[in-house]
């Protein structure tokens, strides 16, 4: 929880930078202990310091969905166009299913056993 306006600065600038120490210094702290000081006080406030990441990161995502749309529309290279495409495609999405191949051996089991699998999985229709 954030109790202080230092400690507010502290979040906004280690969103900015990644560094406690010199966010600790950035935001007003003592310069003498921010190396110690800096990571107890990131410890802290990561819930907060998480908060804020995600909200930029919100904030920052029509200008991402803009750039990638300038890209597929006006890259010079074809690669680069494609890949844009793609990637809109992707988050909207519309991303291509995965391939699932799987090999199942039925040697070992005997006529019957196959029929009551079979039955079994078809349910209201069995075999006669």
């Amino acid at each position: 929880m954030i109790n202080t306006e230092k400690q507010a600065k502290f979040v906004e600038y280690y969103v900015l930078t990644g560094n406690a120490t010199k966010s600790y210094k950035m935001a007003g702290y003592a310069p003498k202990t921010a190396d110690i000081n800096g990571p107890i006080l990131r410890k802290k406030l990561s819930a907060e310091i998480e908060e804020e990441t995600r909200k930029r990161m919100q904030g920052m995502a029509p200008m991402a969905v803009g750039f990638l749309e300038d890209l597929a529309k006006n890259a010079q290279s074809e690669q680069v166009r494609l890949k844009a495409v793609m990637d809109i495609l992707d988050r909207s999405g519309y991303k291509p299913t995965d391939k699932v191949e799987q090999t199942v051996s039925y040697d070992d089991k005997s006529t019957e056993e196959l029929r009551a699998e079979l039955n079994d999985l078809l349910g209201d229709q069995p075999l006669q």
